[in-house]
């Protein structure tokens, strides 16, 4: 996972928007539950880190759980159940150090490296140039910025339930590039963008892609922006609109000439309506593939196609007590829809759907306790002529899940 960058990241968004305020008066920002207190803390360890040019701070976050579930798959008319429990939750289970070394006031350099699924990867490892008020550069292996779900949500101290929206953050690539965003003020709004130049995701054999190669398979970079919006003055609306362009085949294969062309469009809204905080999230996502031909599975001396068109999208709504003076502000409910649909006809076709419900608690800003019940359908859609159909699969499982930033 991507995710300890957020830790930054909240915070440059939270200096803007205390620029923004600064600047447009006493306006008053309606943030997430616990934003304030997060950034109030991280305020304080960075200027305890303030002495000299060269500053080492370490960071991180572990995400642990145990999940149980019960799964039916139906194919051609015959039920094969099964059921098992696991610690620690495998699906969702990491642990995530992070190095932040900054020189000066204008360089920052960030690695995060990650345990989990049994083994080690990266999530982060870049280098940031503070340029100017409103423009940071970037290099280096870095979450692109498509949709805000991945960039902003993922992290498991922030994640209001257990698990990510099935597709959601899969679609968005880590990658290898260059990278500028930033904000500015429009009037009473506020605007954020950020655009990225990277390898690009690659075509395999069977139309999935993949992505975070530092070796490109072509000489054409994909291009990725998101524009974001906050048309009130109190920050409580934010809408974005997202886009990645580039060609994804290989020279020389017959998926050469493959472009890929997606689209995301998000949603974030947070409101107090005494004494309970709404929050809002919502994210939409399209894929688009080039058609070609793909060589058969089942004889290889045929070639089929399909249309290469994926959907990926959830609504999520979140209440949260914050203005009593009991043990009950700290308990956050919420629920999420989640749709995720892959090419028909495809060896990897499907049509799901997941409803997923969650209580937390919340010991502090940083830490949190969570029980989450999340109910999944699959349908296969894939070509049975190329023996990929799977029928139909439903699972219920019970999430209980810790997670912690420091």
């Amino acid at each position: 996972m991507k995710k300890q960058y957020l830790l930054l990241k909240i915070f440059i968004c939270f200096s803007w928007i205390t620029f923004f305020q600064n600047k447009a008066g006493a306006q008053q920002t309606v943030v997430d539950s616990s934003l304030l207190d997060r950034m109030a803390a991280l305020e304080k360890k960075v200027a305890e880190k303030r002495s000299g040019e060269d500053h080492f701070m370490v960071a991180g976050l572990t995400t642990i759980g145990f999940s149980s579930y019960k799964t039916t798959n139906t194919l051609n008319g015959a039920s094969v159940v099964s059921k098992a429990n696991s610690f620690p939750d495998a699906n969702h289970y990491e642990f995530s150090p992070m190095f932040l070394w900054r020189h000066g006031k204008n360089f920052l350099l960030e690695f995060e490296p990650s345990f989990n699924n049994n083994g080690l990867s990266v999530n982060w490892a870049d280098v940031s140039w503070f340029a100017a008020p409103g423009l940071i550069f970037r290099a280096g292996y870095f979450v692109l910025p498509y949709g805000s779900y991945a960039k902003r949500l993922a992290a498991g101290w922030i994640n209001k339930l257990a698990t990510d929206p099935i597709g959601i953050a899969g679609m968005t690539p880590t990658d290898y590039g260059i990278e500028a965003e930033g904000g500015f003020h429009l009037g009473d709004m506020k605007m954020n963008y950020d655009i990225a130049l990277t390898n690009g995701s690659q075509l395999h054999p069977d139309g999935t892609l993949t992505s975070g190669n530092i070796t490109d398979n072509n000489n054409n970079k994909t291009v990725t922006g998101r524009v974001g919006l906050l048309p009130f003055p109190n920050s409580s609306l934010e809408v974005g609109v997202s886009g990645m362009f580039g060609k994804v085949g290989t020279p020389g294969s017959a998926t050469q000439n493959a472009k890929g062309n997606s689209y995301a469009f998000d949603l974030n809204y947070v409101k107090n309506f005494n004494p309970v905080l709404l929050n809002i999230k919502a994210q939409y996502n399209i894929q688009n593939i080039d058609n070609v031909n793909y060589i058969s599975p089942v004889d290889t001396t045929q070639t089929y196609t399909f249309d290469n068109h994926t959907i990926a999208s959830f609504a999520q709504c979140s209440l949260r007590p914050v203005n009593v003076n009991s043990f009950i502000k700290n308990i956050e409910v919420a629920g999420r829809y989640t749709m995720y649909n892959t090419p028909a006809n495809s060896t990897f076709g499907s049509d799901q759907h997941a409803v997923t419900v969650g209580l937390s608690y919340w010991l502090n800003w940083r830490t949190v306790f969570k029980v989450t019940y999340e109910s999944y359908t699959g349908n296969s859609t894939a070509s049975k002529d190329l023996g990929a159909f799977t029928g139909k699969t439903s699972t219920n499982t019970l999430f209980v899940q810790f997670s912690i930033q420091l």
